[in-house]
């Protein structure tokens, strides 16, 4: 490919075209689904603000560039981007860093320099198009990492819970532990635990009585929590506290970039923005997993990009592409990007609007949202095997996990990816041989298709996929990329007969696999796996997530079985 070919394919990649020709298709529904996160996305994005350590208007104004600038120029038609944990609590690690002079005062204009670096930083990644390799990162990596996140969340608001100022980092909130338990504000109780209990019993409400389920719970949460202090005129910090007087003229500011500091900027920024990817682009494979439809990795990439330059230029939280806000769009009807710009205007018009309302919030109720965010975010697919995870995976996962609570997130992504590629260098090997082959034939054109009469081999449309080699971290993707090309009304029969082995990443994408196609009413079986991998299977809860009747000892026998025939 020349240049010039490359640069067109590059342009036409990351043009916003794609998403502002959809704006018209679901224009009802996108407004409703932009709103209704909107609101949702509002307690988040303070609670956000407050963990990044650069203030709740911060963290809307994080959610407004992403809603409004992702949504024009991001990768994924259902994204909603914002400020998220794993990029707040990376900012705030920053801002010990950059404090001005003897104030201890987070340098703000570093802060947001640093955010509007990493933006072009991303915008450079879209250009040499390798976002992609965020399908290759092994899953007990992404694990530890949510896990780790989830961790950090959950304690660095255990100050604010109990009405204290938050401490910088989490080092300083395990020192003085003992020091938060004994000079607690009960007064701040009094708001954290009801908003805590409200955040934890509204599912179960919304069973008993179903218009509960049509009111976001950290809307409700906020509210009751606000109303409680306003009520009672508790003594406990209030978001207005680190507002001052700031009424809805002095909230819009604009910071330039200080560009004559990048060489102290840079290393931050990178990591800012390798965050962001991994962030982002894990959101958007939920969201695939979710409609059925495919991404683009390198248009996200610039969407991200051109969000994070828009949040540095107007003071808001470095962002990402959320799954919470997400998944939240796409169960409340959003299908193209006009919900997400749709949320970004909402969000605008409270900010402007309802500047002195958001003053009254206590930091307590949005430590008690934080805390549900951080238990939600540990990965509750990993938790409940954990005991039987291979050694290798298990190492991988609990490496990641202290690293990114104790150290830094990026270095424990990086140690956690270098350890899996040198304990899977063989089968690494083996992908840039070509020896795993991932190909289907029909049926009817197997060795199998002996054992059928005539009449079954004409008519029957099943197919065999034949993954050949280890299917593991490194190989997964090429699976699903085959499994893909396959026609959607076609039953598949994965045939493992020439598969080894098999690892957390390769277990775990399989049974994605199989269950997207379960939920679009289409049948797909597992055969020939060997005695090891049917063990893993089995202690890791594939067979029982995906259904012990899809898993058989011969192609033969699930033939008959996929196609509802009475005599498997």
């Amino acid at each position: 490919m020349s240049a010039i070919s490359y640069i067109k394919a590059v342009l036409n990649e990351i043009s916003p075209r794609t998403n502002i020709t959809s704006f018209s298709k679901n224009i009802k529904g996108d407004i409703i689904a932009g709103i209704t996160v909107g609101i949702i996305a509002l307690p988040l994005a303070l609670a956000f603000g407050e963990i990044s350590q650069l203030g709740p208007i911060a963290g809307v104004w994080g959610a407004i560039a992403g809603g409004i600038v992702g949504g024009f120029f991001g990768g994924c038609l259902v994204g909603v981007s914002g400020p998220t944990a794993p990029k707040a609590a990376q900012i705030a690690a920053y801002m010990s860093f950059f404090v001005i002079g003897r104030t201890n005062d987070p340098d703000l204009v570093a802060a947001f320099s640093i955010i509007f670096i990493s933006g072009v930083i991303l915008v450079i990644i879209s250009f040499v198009r390798i976002s992609h390799f965020i399908h290759y990162t092994p899953y007990p990596v992404v694990a530890g990492f949510m896990c780790g996140i989830g961790v950090i969340v959950i304690l660095t608001q255990l100050n604010a819970f109990v009405g204290l100022e938050v401490k910088k980092n989490i080092h300083d909130v395990i020192i003085n532990l003992s020091d938060t338990i004994e000079n607690a504000n009960i007064e701040a109780l009094y708001v954290s635990l009801p908003s805590l209990a409200i955040l934890f019993l509204w599912p179960f409400l919304g069973k008993k009585y179903s218009i509960l389920n049509k009111v976001p719970a950290p809307l409700t949460a906020l509210v009751v929590g606000t109303y409680i202090a306003q009520i009672f005129n508790l003594d406990i910090p209030y978001i207005g506290d680190k507002m001052g007087n700031t009424d809805a003229n002095q909230i819009f500011s604009i910071y330039l970039p200080d560009l004559s500091r990048t060489i102290s900027f840079i290393s931050p920024a990178i990591a800012l923005a390798a965050l962001a990817i991994l962030d982002s682009l894990l959101s958007c494979k939920v969201a695939d997993n979710i409609t059925g439809k495919r991404h683009s990795s390198d248009r996200e990439t610039f969407g991200q990009g051109m969000a994070n330059i828009a949040a540095g230029l107007f003071g808001g939280v470095t962002t990402a592409t959320a799954t919470m806000r997400t998944v939240a769009n796409i169960k409340f009807g959003g299908k193209t990007p006009l919900a997400s710009i749709v949320h970004g205007l909402t969000l605008l018009a409270v900010l402007l609007g309802l500047g002195s309302l958001v003053a009254r919030i206590p930091t307590a109720c949005l430590a008690a949202i934080l805390f549900k965010v951080g238990i939600e975010i540990l990965d509750y697919r990993i938790i409940p095997v954990i005991n039987k995870l291979p050694i290798k995976d298990l190492i991988i996962f609990c490496m990641v996990l202290f690293i990114t609570v104790y150290e830094d997130l990026m270095v424990a992504i990086t140690l956690g990816v270098i350890f899996a590629v040198f304990s899977s260098i063989k089968d690494l090997k083996n992908i840039f041989k070509e020896k795993n082959i991932y190909a289907f034939v029909d049926f009817s054109d197997s060795d199998y298709a002996k054992d059928l009469d005539t009449n079954e081999k004409n008519h029957r449309n099943v197919k065999i996929l034949n993954p050949k080699g280890s299917l593991f971290f490194g190989s997964v993707e090429k699976l699903i990329k085959s499994f893909n090309q396959i026609p959607n009304d076609s039953p598949v029969i994965i045939d493992m007969k020439e598969v080894p082995n098999i690892d957390l990443s390769g277990i775990f994408g399989l049974e994605d696999l199989i269950k997207l196609s379960q939920s679009q009413n289409r049948n797909v079986a597992i055969t020939n796996a060997n005695e090891e991998i049917r063990n893993n299977l089995i202690v890791l809860k594939f067979v029982e997530n995906i259904g012990s009747e899809n898993i058989g000892e011969t192609p033969f026998e699930l033939f008959h079985k996929i196609n509802n025939d009475p005599r498997a």
